[in-house]
């Protein structure tokens, strides 16, 4: 080989080193941009798992408040409510589309601040109607918004995880050509290449900030796990535990994000130092972590639990600030054919009722998994049962005048539910699920019919009897309720004024403008209206007054003990001169006994209901018994 000829041969492979080596370089950056935006997508499906975290966290502190008004959870509320309301500005930064999230959000204060009022004032089944008619459907919809668009940028970031191993193979290949031209060159650049698919590997799988496996990684070894552990193979068993460190948020709002991250980094490292070396610690998210436990007994799960807890006895020592915390532990044992996703999730659902019940470790049982199926069931049976004419029946309690004769002034009618299968079902068990769902529209219809038909007969057979039907808040704010009242009015030819309807004054609360004006197209009708319970909610005196209503409603509560408790008699009074000063009668329920009614007579109270009189009865025994007691 000439001179010339070498020349071109080494001309030619430092030509081809040159150009690999400038591929190398090429591809190398663009690794490096690769990595940082797994690194951005990482980022921003954190910022959204942390929103949809707090808004969780924050409905988890509303129900908890709701069942114990008086617990720590009730002072934290709007703490949680302005963190939630913060993380979905930031995510609303990051995508548009967030901004109805934020705009919800906002509006849910107003909600929750009156819902706050409610339970420093008592009204404890309003404040709780209003959680689960108002606060918990918007959270839902947050929730499901939140996770459309985590899952959005999970799936990009997924993208681009994929993306870089490609372009780590990629650069494998790049090594392997090289090597041709130069051993040294080779070992350089695969040493290059190898370092950056490690790199990518670790930054796909590994929490950067404590060290342990992500979610990802803990996801992959949990699917393997249960797949090892399938029926019909010795293998053993998977129990997950999930953890929660309590007081987290706190600390880093008051210390600081260095110092947050620093004590995440410690908790990991206790946490591993725990469990043995075939287990698997993983960090979830924020202050979220995750334990597989395999080949170990179920019951032994709650001596781990205890061991872990025991590692959080001793303080956090960041520099000068001592820090104490505890954790909350949900634990699930995987049954036959569950996946991934179901595992996590009973292991999450027992976490969040031991948060609920300030308990630091909970099993899960299945009890909350066959409560939602019992619901859904019921809701089933009830929208069924709308279509089955013989199902709903009512009852009727008598209104009895306490002036004068004291005869019937009317009646109040009560809904029934005869199940073809379980029988009786109380109202209390199928109102409340009525009440979150449209079906209350049709239900309404179906109460205001029988009251009307039953109202019509009655009127044909000679008894004018006034009959009084309880509306729930969502019926009485539907635009199209007072003309759909109008038609049933129209269809059985019974004049208004023998209809009554009642509201309480959590529905008048709810939207008093709306309820004002629901009200004067329905008072149009000749139909009257009282406020049912009164003295248990928070009526506005500029409402009361402004509202078309006819009658005042005694709650129970303040009727019971009336003749024993001057507190109440002097409640009672006072609500019976409030009426009659506005111009309504007065209706007291809950009378047991001669005394209380002789006592309510003497404060001037116009009508009462209660056992003492009689109890709810069908329209046949209401009806044979009318010649006894003829309408005042």
């Amino acid at each position: 080989m000439n001179h010339r000829s070498r020349r071109l041969m080494f001309g030619t492979l430092i030509t081809s080193l040159a150009l690999l080596s400038g591929m190398a370089l090429v591809d190398s950056q663009r690794h490096a941009r690769i990595v940082e935006d797994i690194a951005r997508a990482g980022d921003q499906v954190s910022a959204y798992q942390e929103a949809a975290y707090l808004s969780a966290r924050e409905m988890s502190l509303l129900r908890a408040s709701a069942a114990d008004p008086r617990s720590a959870e009730r002072l934290q509320v709007l703490g949680a409510d302005t963190e939630t309301y913060q993380a979905t500005l930031r995510i609303a930064d990051l995508n548009p589309e967030a901004t109805t999230v934020v705009q919800r959000q906002i509006h849910l204060r107003q909600v929750i601040t009156w819902y706050l009022s409610m339970l420093d004032q008592g009204r404890i089944t309003e404040a709780r109607e209003t959680l689960e008619a108002s606060i918990a459907p918007t959270y839902r919809r947050n929730g499901a918004k939140l996770l459309e668009l985590r899952n959005r940028y999970q799936q990009e970031y997924d993208e681009r995880v994929a993306d870089a191993r490609h372009e780590s193979r990629r650069l494998l290949i790049a090594g392997i050509l090289t090597f041709v031209l130069s051993l040294v060159v080779i070992a350089l650049f695969v040493w290059n290449s190898r370092a950056h698919r490690r790199q990518v590997e670790t930054m796909a799988t590994t929490d950067l900030l404590t060290g342990l496996p992500n979610r990802i990684a803990f996801t992959e070894h949990l699917q393997r796990a249960l797949v090892v552990a399938r029926p019909g193979r010795a293998a053993p068993g998977v129990t997950v535990l999930t953890i929660n460190i309590n007081g987290f948020r706190h600390v880093n709002d008051q210390l600081g994000p260095h110092v947050g991250d620093r004590l995440l980094a410690e908790a990991g490292r206790r946490l591993s130092t725990v469990v043995r070396d075939t287990d698997m610690v993983a960090r979830t998210g924020g202050d979220e972590f995750a334990i597989m436990l395999r080949d170990l007994d179920p019951a032994r799960a709650e001596d781990v639990a205890a061991r872990l807890r025991e590692a959080f006895d001793e303080p956090f020592q960041l520099d000068d600030v001592t820090v104490d915390l505890e954790i909350t532990i949900g634990a699930a044992t995987a049954a036959d054919g569950d996946d991934v996703s179901t595992l996590l999730g009973n292991a999450d659902s027992a976490l969040h009722d031991a948060k609920e019940q300030h308990d630091g470790y909970r099993r899960f049982t299945g009890q909350s998994g066959q409560d939602s199926t019992d619901r859904l069931t019921l809701l089933g049976d009830l929208r069924r049962a709308l279509t089955d004419a013989s199902q709903f029946t009512l009852h009727y309690q008598p209104k009895i005048g306490l002036g004068g004769a004291g005869g019937l002034a009317g009646v109040e009618a009560l809904a029934r539910w005869h199940h073809p299968a379980r029988g009786p079902v109380p109202p209390g068990q199928f109102v409340p699920v009525l009440e979150t769902t449209s079906l209350i529209h049709p239900f309404t219809e179906r109460v205001l019919t029988i009251a009307l038909q039953q109202a019509r007969e009655w009127l044909d057979a000679g008894h004018r009897i006034p009959v009084a039907v309880n509306l729930s808040t969502r019926s009485l704010l539907d635009e199209s309720f007072p003309d759909r009242l109008a038609a049933l009015l129209a269809s059985t030819g019974v004049p208004g004024e023998l209809l009554g309807i009642e509201i309480t004054e959590h529905t008048v609360m709810s939207d008093p403008s709306t309820t004002i004006e629901a009200l004067n197209r329905v008072r149009a009708l000749g139909v009257k209206t009282s406020i049912d319970d009164f003295g248990t909610g928070y009526s506005s005196m500029t409402y009361l007054k402004l509202l078309p209503v006819d009658e005042l409603k005694i709650d129970r509560s303040f009727v019971a003990d009336m003749v024993t408790d001057p507190s109440s008699r002097a409640l009672v009074a006072s609500s019976v001169d409030l009426a009659h000063n506005l111009g309504l009668t007065v209706v007291a329920e809950g009378v047991e006994d001669t005394a209380t009614a002789e006592a309510l007579a003497a404060l001037g109270c116009d009508t009462a209901q209660g056992y003492h009189f009689a109890r709810p009865q069908s329209a046949a025994d209401l009806t044979a018994g009318l010649p006894e007691r003829q309408p005042a």
